[in-house]
């Protein structure tokens, strides 16, 4: 099986948030890793997850697994309930025919090595989802890549003013060419997604926590079916995948990352729209949260945010331009450097280019720490926008 069957195999074997399975394709690769996690051993298994376990990323994994130990102390034990869960799982899906039956169904596949790859994402670092399934008009490359974003979330039991300001900020993005992401649910994220709509623009894009053959919640699927038909849809579950509260709380490190910056409109203190928030703030992304009234419930949170996390407040599409782009423009538009339209890797690679000698892909990959493909797909984009000339011995600056 080739890596990209082995990523589309890993999101129906494992969890988003599965350490054992994160550390293991972080050391092997996701085709080798889903070798040793299938095979009949279970002591060899045991053996590669305690190598993995030393491994400098492990740490990092670790502090994202909700059962710390399983990395720590990689027991028998341990290799014995991973290797359970997921030759239980792999019995009841076709591994090698998950792309080929999401095609038939009209949904694509996306992994790292491809061209459309939101880059963004590699933020996460280990983290990073193994890929992602999408279906939509879009492009990801000009809806996520060559364009600024920001995620708008907040309370699925929106109040009217909620719901008001959260499809203004929404319109208002829009109109000043900046993607809106949201995560597709009731309330302020179904607010977003329509006020981005009503521009005409198609720039928004929802993260589902499901597999993508059924739109859930149910109630919005209209405007899912709506989305899709001029925008994109992305989630990193396989088809015929149950949205559960783990997986949607694993989906808003997605929406963070896909984001330069994160809005809150509304959020209770213990909205789930506040993870997205604290994600944002984990990658050094701007957050910033709407003031409502001091009475409302559906506001605490916002106001948490700002009190004791340092959100910016902001009421107006003006003020949420200023968060995502260079500087606002004096008619209250904002102005886009080329810079701004970079992903956080293209960046890396950007910087691995000397100013005044050509560089080779390979010494490029190498300096900023990826890989081959990823930086020859990165310097195509970067290329795009003038910023670099490919040469027939690798590439250098424009000046």
């Amino acid at each position: 099986m080739n890596d990209r069957d082995a990523r589309a195999a890993w999101s129906a074997l494992a969890e988003p948030t599965d350490p054992v399975a994160r550390a293991l394709i972080t050391e092997f690769g996701p085709d080798r890793a889903l070798q040793l996690a299938l095979q009949p051993s279970v002591h060899q298994l045991h053996d590669a997850i305690r190598h993995a376990a030393e491994s400098p990323s492990a740490d990092e994994i670790a502090v994202e697994a909700a059962d710390r130990s399983a990395l720590r102390a990689p027991s028998l034990e341990i290799a014995e309930r991973a290797h359970l869960r997921w030759c239980d799982r792999a019995g009841s899906v076709r591994l090698e025919d998950l792309i080929d039956d999401a095609d038939r169904a009209g949904i694509g596949f996306l992994t790292p090595e491809d061209d459309s790859w939101p880059g963004a994402v590699e933020d996460l670092g280990v983290n990073a989802p193994y890929g992602l399934w999408m279906r939509g008009s879009a492009s990801p490359a000009d809806l996520l890549t060559a364009r600024p974003t920001v995620a708008i979330v907040g309370a699925r039991a929106a109040t009217a003013y909620g719901a008001q300001v959260a499809g203004d900020l929404a319109l208002g993005a829009a109109e000043r060419g900046i993607t809106v992401v949201s995560g597709g649910a009731y309330g302020i994220d179904a607010a977003a997604h329509r006020g981005a709509l009503s521009a005409g623009q198609s720039l928004t894009c929802a993260v589902l926590a499901g597999g993508l053959d059924r739109f859930y919640p149910r109630g919005n699927e209209d405007l899912l079916r709506a989305v899709e038909r001029h925008a994109l849809i992305l989630s990193e579950a396989p088809m015929f995948t149950a949205p559960t509260r783990w997986r949607f709380l694993a989906r808003n490190r997605i929406i963070a990352a896909l984001s330069a910056a994160t809005v809150v409109v509304e959020a209770a203190l213990r909205s789930g729209a506040l993870s997205t928030a604290n994600r944002a703030d984990d990658l050094s992304r701007p957050v910033a949260a709407v003031p409502g009234p001091v009475t409302s419930p559906a506001s605490a949170g916002c106001h948490r945010l700002a009190r004791e996390n340092g959100a910016v407040l902001i009421t107006d599409a003006d003020e949420l331009a200023e968060l995502v782009t260079s500087s606002p423009a004096s008619d209250g538009t904002g102005v886009v450097d080329e810079l701004d339209l970079l992903s956080a890797a293209d960046r890396r690679v950007l910087d691995a280019v000397p100013p005044r000698s050509v560089i080779s892909c390979r010494a490029a990959a190498r300096d900023c720490g990826l890989g081959v493909d990823a930086v020859q797909a990165a310097l195509q984009r970067i290329s795009m926008l003038g910023l670099v000339e490919l040469t027939g011995s690798g590439v250098r600056r424009r000046l």
